[in-house]
C-alpha cells in the first residue's frame, strides 16, 4: 500500500530487560482516583469511574537513567503535573471481569499526566469537552515498562513525584479509589481493549504547577523511575 505522504513511525516504549519495544495503541486516563486528591479538586466521595483520553503520539517514552524534555505547551500559564501508575494492556477483550483484569496485564510504569489546568478549568465551566487541558502534545511522559512477573506487589507499593528534588506528591497505589483490577473491569465495558493499551490509572494528592526548568522526578516502588526536564 502507497500513502500519500509518509506515516508517522509507531510510538513505543522500552521494556525492562528487552531490546523489544512496547508498541503504543491508545492512552486512556482515570479521573479524580485518589480520594485526597478528589478533595482538593473540589469532590468527595466515590463516584463511579469516568475516563478521558489522550492521543498515542502525546506519550513521550523516557528510557532508564535519561532525563526526557517536554516543551512548556502553549496557551496556558498554569500547567500542571500528575504522578500516576501506568498499566500497560498486552492481551485485549471488551466485559473483562475483575478477577480476570490482571491476566490482560502486560506490566506497569510510571507516567505523567500532564495538564493545561487553566485550559481544563474554562472548559468544565463552558460544559464543554476538556481535550485541550489534556490531550496536547509531549502530555504523557512515561518510563520503561516493568513486565508483571518482574514489577512485584505494585498495588501496594509508594508512588512520589519530586520537583527540583523537593516532595510535590507522596501516597501509596492502595488509596486508589477504583483499584487497578475494577479500573480495568469498567473500562473494558466501555471500550474493547487492545494490546498496546496504555491506562493511567489517576494521580494522588499534591498536584501543582510547574515552570520551564523545573525538573522533575518520579516513581512507584518497584518500577524504574521517570526523570524529565521543562523546556521553554
Amino acid at each position: 500500500m502507497s500513502f500519500v505522504f509518509p506515516p508517522a513511525p509507531t510510538v513505543a516504549v522500552p521494556v525492562v530487560g528487552q531490546s523489544a519495544a512496547f508498541p503504543v495503541h491508545r492512552v486512556y486516563c482515570v479521573g479524580r482516583n485518589y480520594a485526597e486528591h478528589a478533595k482538593e479538586m473540589g469532590f468527595t466521595g466515590r463516584e463511579p469511574p469516568f475516563f478521558f483520553m489522550k492521543p498515542a503520539d502525546a506519550v513521550v517514552p523516557v528510557p532508564a537513567g535519561q532525563t526526557g524534555a517536554i516543551a512548556y505547551p502553549s496557551l496556558t500559564k498554569d500547567l500542571h503535573h500528575e504522578i500516576e501508575l501506568v498499566v500497560a494492556i498486552g492481551t485485549g477483550g471488551s466485559n473483562i471481569k475483575a478477577a480476570d483484569a490482571h491476566k490482560h496485564i502486560y506490566g506497569y510504569a510510571v507516567g505523567l499526566d500532564m495538564t493545561r489546568r487553566d485550559l481544563q478549568g474554562e472548559m468544565k465551566k463552558q460544559g464543554r469537552p476538556w481535550c485541550i487541558g489534556k490531550g496536547f502534545e509531549q502530555s504523557a511522559p512515561i518510563g520503561p515498562i516493568t513486565p508483571t512477573a518482574q514489577a512485584g506487589d505494585v498495588e501496594k507499593a509508594e508512588i512520589f513525584l519530586q520537583v527540583n528534588g523537593k516532595d510535590r506528591q507522596r501516597s501509596d497505589v492502595s488509596k486508589l479509589i477504583w483499584n487497578i483490577a475494577e479500573t480495568i473491569e469498567h473500562l473494558s465495558a466501555a471500550w474493547t481493549l487492545q494490546p498496546g493499551d496504555l491506562i493511567y490509572s489517576g494521580t494522588p494528592e499534591g498536584v501543582a504547577a510547574v515552570v520551564a526548568g523545573d525538573v522533575l522526578s518520579g516513581g512507584v516502588a518497584g518500577l524504574e523511575s521517570l526523570t524529565v526536564r521543562i523546556i521553554g
